[in-house]
């Protein structure tokens, strides 16, 4: 009789491009998104929780970071009992299944609809350092008005929103853009090309695909500056490798204005329009979004949000093929150190702008729609890097057991204490080495240790041992000092939760 193959033990692995969080990280960002949904619900948006699968079409062709449809979502295909199937995929962010709400239920839901989202997304994407095929998003939108009280009102959120949860004002700036002025620009550069006595050049024989290549060149502008966009707008450039990458093939004159737009920014936000009214020729769309501009700045200086907090910044790029108006990154502007030990700033954390056409796909008629989208763990990162929020948390107190018989006695010690709105538990493990306790409440990060054994018990006394101050004196303290500063406290035991209390308070 053969013998039963043996099964071969899963490997315990994370899965490429995931990760697991754990306490202290869970707690943190818990916290913080309360923080920000606090002020989402002060400006007036209502909570939303959307299914994490959507149906593949649902989702359409709108996934901002890639080419070409479907690509980097993880889907795959249900069947029903005719074989007809379904594609499905999980959520690669929260806009698109608004999109979809929206649209299903807009007959029951208010005009304008103001929702705020949070939870993660998934995006099958080649994983990196930092990056993450799993990650939260934190989302607010404004769907079915196209007034420009609404981005402007998004933009000021984001900057309390920032500030509530711990940037103070001088580390972060919100800066904004708007598409239709690189309409505008477009249209100017293409209107140069085509000049009548000569035809149109080669190069623009496919305009949309021409305008997208153009888009993707000054989305680089942040990486290859200046100099870099002004190579890949015209015959191209020799990257750091020494290969050399084909320009989009445009004349100096055409490059001009594009690099206008990119550079318009000026000292107040009124010289930066100004400036803007340069590179878009006479194009109407171009002015209209330099119109939209100026009300977004004067309805933001209404309300007291000024150049230290919000500007406008036409050297926002990045999105700017997947959005239709107004656009707006939330950037931190302390410096840090990468992992080469240089300094940089810490950059985006957010971002987000007008999509007009994101519901329609649902609809057949154009809804106006705005929102911004904040990444959760660039934020938390961001917050520790201010010393903000502290790496570990501090864990619950524990109660010892000296004695298994007893059992309920550390479970009504516990049930005070928890009562009492303080943290506690007891330790259920082996308790017959009292030093494995210690060291099972050091790893929880403990502030406390209760300790009543069966001397104590008669007494009617516990002992109350500080963690936190017990290991700074084993730290650095001589013998003397240890005797002077005691962390060890004998205390009636009706004292327990009063003396505890003490102690958590003079910790902070």
């Amino acid at each position: 009789m053969a013998k039963t193959k043996k099964q071969p033990r899963p490997k315990a692995a994370t899965p490429k491009g995931f990760r697991d969080y754990f306490g202290s990280e869970v707690t943190q960002r818990t916290q913080m998104l309360q923080q920000i949904a606090h002020v989402y619900h002060q400006y007036g948006f209502d909570a939303l929780e959307s299914s994490a699968v959507e149906t593949v079409e649902a989702l359409g062709k709108f996934l901002p970071d890639v080419d070409r449809p479907n690509e980097g979502v993880f889907a795959w295909q249900e069947f029903d009992e005719k074989d007809n199937g379904d594609w499905m995929a999980l959520r690669y962010d929260l806009t698109a299944p608004l999109a979809r709400v929206y649209a299903q239920h807009r007959n029951d839901l208010p005009t304008p609809y103001r929702r705020y989202a949070m939870g993660p997304v998934w995006r099958n994407e080649k994983p990196g350092p930092g990056r993450y095929r799993q990650f939260y998003q934190c989302d607010a939108d404004t769907v079915g008005t196209a007034s420009m009280a609404a981005d402007a009102e998004i933009c000021a959120m984001l900057s309390d929103t920032l500030e509530t949860v711990g940037i103070p004002r001088g580390d972060y700036l919100v800066r904004v853009n708007n598409r239709k002025v690189l309409n505008g620009v477009l249209e100017n550069v293409m209107s140069m090309a085509l000049r009548p006595e000569e035809g149109p050049p080669s190069y623009w024989d496919n305009a949309s695909e021409n305008e997208a290549n153009i888009l993707r060149t000054i989305d680089k502008f942040d990486k290859v500056g200046e100099d870099g966009v002004r190579e890949l707008l015209g015959k191209g450039r020799l990257d750091s490798s020494g290969a050399f990458i084909e320009g989009v093939g445009l004349e100096d004159y055409q490059i001009e204005p594009v690099i206008g737009f990119l550079t318009s920014k000026g000292p107040t936000s009124e010289e930066t329009l100004a400036n803007l009214d340069l590179t878009v020729g006479s194009s109407e769309i171009g002015f209209e979004g330099i119109r939209e501009l100026r009300q977004i700045v004067d309805l933001l200086e209404a309300q007291g949000y000024g150049p230290d907090r919000i500007v406008i910044d036409p050297s926002v790029v990045r999105g700017l093929g997947y959005y239709t108006g107004p656009v707006y990154e939330a950037e931190l502007t302390f410096e840090i150190f990468d992992e080469k030990g240089r300094k940089r700033q810490f950059g985006s954390v957010a971002g987000g702008g007008r999509y007009d056409d994101l519901v329609k796909r649902f609809t057949g008629q154009e809804v106006p729609a705005t929102g911004v989208s904040i990444g959760v763990d660039r934020l938390l990162a961001a917050l520790r890097e201010k010393g903000r929020i502290q790496a570990h948390e501090a864990g619950p107190v524990v109660v010892t057991v000296m004695d298994r018989d007893r059992m309920a006695d550390y479970q009504a010690m516990v049930a005070e204490l928890r009562n009492a709105g303080i943290r506690a538990e007891v330790y259920l493990g082996n308790p017959k080495n009292f030093g494995n306790q210690l060291k099972y409440a050091d790893k929880r990060n403990s502030p406390i240790a209760v300790i009543e054994g069966g001397s104590e018990k008669e007494a009617g006394v516990i002992q109350i041992k500080d963690l936190i101050l017990g290991a700074k004196i084993a730290e650095s303290a001589t013998l003397e000092e240890w005797k002077e500063r005691p962390s060890q406290f004998e205390v009636p035991r009706g004292d327990l939760v009063a003396k505890v209390r003490e102690i958590l308070d003079g910790r902070g």
